[in-house]
C-alpha cells in the first residue's frame, strides 16, 4: 500500500513541476504570438501623405520621409472614412437627410436651354446681279426691316450693257421677235419687274444704279457686305430672322430620352420676365446624341410677337405629367451632390452615432423639383449630408481622403488641375496635416486683413456681375494690393503659417491674371480659381463675418464652379444679366 502512495506522489510532483516549467512559457508563447499578430496587422502611413498605406515600416515613395504607425486602425476607420468633431459639425452647419424612396407622379422634371432663331423663318438676302454697291440702307444688325423697302442700290456694268440691249432690240422686235423676247427675260432673271423694263423701253434711258428691296419682313442679324463692296451675282448681302416666332432648344440627358415625346406641353420661363410663364410644344426632339455631351436637343417653339424673347438668352422650362408609370424612384436633394463635371459625389455618414463620413460616387437621372433620382450609388436609409458639403469635401481633401476632385485620395493640387483642394506640402519633416474639425486658430488682427481682401473679392465679384471688366481689373489689382499688407507673421502656428503660403501664392497668380486682361470670359475663368482658393482661405481662418459658398452647375461649360457672397441672394458672376439667378447657396460659414 505504501508502495502505491509514493508512486502516486511521485507523480504528483512531476505534474506540478511539469506544470511550472512549461506552463509559463505556453502562455509566454500565446502572448508573444499575439503581440506579433498585432504587429502583422500594423499599417505605416506617411504623416505627409495619409493616403500611403504600407504593411511595414520604410520611407514614404513620395517624398521619401519615415512611414509612422498608421491610427486608422485604432479608431476604427476605414482608408476612405475621416472624422469631423462635433464643434466642426455646428460651426459648418453641417446637416444630413436620411434617403427614402419618393412617388414621381405629378412632378415635374426641369430642363435649361437657350432661345434661337427660328431657322425655317429665317432668310438671306441676295444679289441676282454683279456690281458694285453705291449705297447701303442698312446701317446696323438688329434693324427692322420690311417686304418691299429698299435695301440698298448697286450699280452693274452688265445690267447697264443689258439695257442698252433691250432698246435697241425694242426697235427691231417687229423683224426679230425672238431676240427681243429674250433680251426681256434676261431682265427679268435679274429679277427687274416688268414695269421697271417697260420704263426703260419707253423713256429710252439707261439706269446706272438698280435697287435691291426686301424680299421679306424681320430683323437683320448680319450684315454681309459694307457700302463700297464689289459684288457678285447671287451673293448675300444680309442675314433677316423673322421673330415672331423663335425656337427654345434644351438639352436633354440620354437617360431622360423616354420622358419627352413631340407635341408635349412645356411652360417656359426666363429671367427677365420672372413671373411671368409661357406656353409652348415641344415641336422637335433630334435623333442624333452628341457624343461629347451624352446629351439630344429638345426644341420648342415659342410665339415671339411682343418680342419677349432674344436669341441667345437663357431660359427654364417645366414639363409637367411625365411618364414614369407611377413607379418609385429614390431620390435625393440637390444641395447633397457636388458635380466634377465626370462624376456626381455626395458624403455618407457611415454611422448614425458618430460623425464619421466617406464620399459615394452616384449615378443621377432626372431632376424632379429641387431634387435628383439615384440610379446607382445609394439605398434606401442611407444617411447623405444635405447643408455643408462643401465643407465636408474640403475636409476629406485636407485628410487625403478620397474627395469630389480625387477620387482615389490622397493630395489634391491647388492650382488649375485642381479644385478647392488644399496642399497638404510641408517643409517640416513632423505632420503638420490639418485636418477641417475645427477652424485654425489665428489672431483677430490677421482675420481683419484677410477680410480686406475678401471685401474686395466681393466688389471684383459684382464687378463681374455687372459684365464691366475694366472695373474687375481695377478690382483686382485693388484685392493684390490688400494681398500684400497680410502680415503673415501674425500666423505664429506652423500649420496656419504654411496653409497660408500656399493659399497666398495661389490667390495672387489668380488676381494678377485678371487684373492684366480687359476680356471678360478670361476674367470668369481666373474667377473659378481665385474663388476656389479664397474660399479654403475662409474656411480655414475666417473672416468674423457670415459668408455664402454659391455654386452654378452651369458655369465653366456646364462643369460648374463656386463663389463668396455676403448675401444668401444668388447673384451669379459667371453669367451677368444673361442668367443672373442661376445657382444656389451649397454652404454658409460662420
Amino acid at each position: 500500500m505504501k508502495k502505491y502512495i509514493v508512486y502516486l506522489g511521485i507523480l504528483a510532483v512531476g505534474l506540478l513541476l511539469g506544470w511550472i516549467l512549461f506552463g509559463g512559457s505556453s502562455k509566454e508563447d500565446t502572448d508573444h504570438n499575439h503581440d506579433a499578430v498585432t504587429e502583422t496587422n500594423q499599417m505605416w502611413t506617411c504623416s505627409m501623405h495619409p493616403q500611403i498605406m504600407q504593411p511595414a515600416a520604410g520611407d514614404c515613395p513620395i517624398c521619401g520621409m519615415d512611414l509612422i504607425p498608421a491610427e486608422s486602425g485604432s479608431d476604427g476607420l476605414l482608408a476612405g472614412q475621416f472624422k469631423l468633431t462635433e464643434n466642426a459639425m455646428a460651426l459648418a452647419n453641417i446637416q444630413t437627410t436620411v434617403v427614402g424612396k419618393g412617388n414621381a407622379e405629378g412632378n415635374t422634371i426641369k430642363l435649361s436651354g437657350k432661345i434661337a432663331e427660328n431657322e425655317e423663318a429665317n432668310a438671306v438676302q441676295v444679289s441676282y446681279f454683279s456690281g458694285r454697291i453705291e449705297h447701303l440702307n442698312v446701317s446696323f444688325t438688329g434693324e427692322e426691316v420690311h417686304k418691299g423697302q429698299l435695301l440698298a442700290t448697286i450699280y452693274s456694268p452688265e445690267l447697264y450693257a443689258a439695257q442698252q440691249e433691250l432698246i435697241t432690240a425694242a426697235s427691231l422686235k417687229e423683224s426679230q421677235p425672238a431676240l427681243y423676247k429674250a433680251v426681256r427675260n434676261k431682265l427679268k432673271l435679274w429679277k427687274l419687274s416688268e414695269n421697271q423694263i417697260n420704263q426703260i423701253e419707253e423713256t429710252q434711258k439707261v439706269k446706272e444704279n438698280f435697287p435691291v428691296y426686301a424680299t421679306v419682313s424681320g430683323t437683320v442679324t448680319e450684315k454681309l457686305v459694307e457700302q463700297g463692296d464689289f459684288i457678285k451675282q447671287g451673293q448675300p448681302l444680309l442675314k433677316i430672322a423673322n421673330l415672331n416666332t423663335v425656337w427654345a432648344n434644351f438639352d436633354v440627358y440620354e437617360n431622360q430620352i423616354e420622358l419627352f415625346k413631340k407635341g408635349q406641353e412645356v411652360s417656359v420661363s426666363t429671367n427677365a420676365n420672372a413671373n411671368k410663364v409661357f406656353k409652348g410644344k415641344v415641336d422637335f426632339i433630334d435623333p442624333i446624341l452628341n457624343s461629347k455631351t451624352r446629351t439630344i436637343t429638345l426644341r420648342v417653339v415659342l410665339n415671339n410677337k411682343d418680342y419677349v424673347f432674344k436669341p441667345g438668352m437663357f431660359v427654364s422650362a417645366n414639363i409637367d405629367s411625365v411618364k414614369n408609370e407611377n413607379k418609385e424612384i429614390l431620390s435625393i436633394p440637390a444641395s447633397a451632390v457636388l458635380w466634377t463635371g465626370e462624376r456626381s459625389v455626395v458624403y455618407l455618414k457611415t454611422n448614425p452615432d458618430q460623425t464619421v463620413f466617406e464620399m459615394q460616387e452616384v449615378v443621377l437621372g432626372n431632376q424632379i423639383g429641387n431634387e435628383y433620382e439615384v440610379l446607382e450609388g445609394l439605398l434606401v436609409g442611407n444617411e447623405i449630408v444635405t447643408n455643408g458639403t462643401f465643407t465636408v469635401d474640403a475636409a476629406a481633401q485636407l485628410q487625403g481622403k478620397k474627395s469630389m476632385m480625387n477620387k482615389d485620395g490622397g493630395k489634391v493640387m491647388t492650382g488649375h488641375e485642381g479644385h478647392l483642394g488644399m496642399d497638404n506640402n510641408s517643409p517640416n519633416k513632423e505632420s503638420d496635416h490639418t485636418n477641417m474639425n475645427e477652424r485654425l486658430k489665428v489672431s483677430m488682427k490677421f482675420q481683419e486683413q484677410l477680410k480686406a481682401v475678401f471685401n474686395e473679392y466681393i466688389n471684383l465679384k459684382d464687378a463681374l456681375v455687372k459684365e464691366d471688366s475694366k472695373s474687375t481689373s481695377a478690382n483686382a489689382t485693388t484685392l493684390l494690393n490688400k494681398l500684400n499688407k497680410v502680415d503673415m507673421k501674425l500666423l505664429s502656428d506652423n500649420k496656419a503659417h504654411n496653409h497660408w503660403m500656399s493659399l497666398e501664392g495661389e490667390i495672387k497668380s489668380s488676381a494678377t491674371s485678371i487684373s492684366e486682361t480687359s476680356d471678360i470670359k478670361s476674367q470668369r475663368d481666373h474667377f473659378k480659381h481665385l474663388s476656389s482658393h479664397l474660399i479654403n482661405a475662409v474656411q480655414l481662418f475666417g473672416v468674423d463675418e457670415k459668408v455664402y459658398v454659391e455654386f452654378c452647375p452651369m458655369a465653366d461649360n456646364n462643369n460648374g464652379a463656386y463663389w463668396l457672397s455676403k448675401e444668401e441672394k444668388v447673384i451669379n458672376p459667371y453669367f451677368g444679366s444673361a442668367m443672373l439667378t442661376c445657382g444656389e447657396v451649397k454652404q454658409v460659414i460662420e
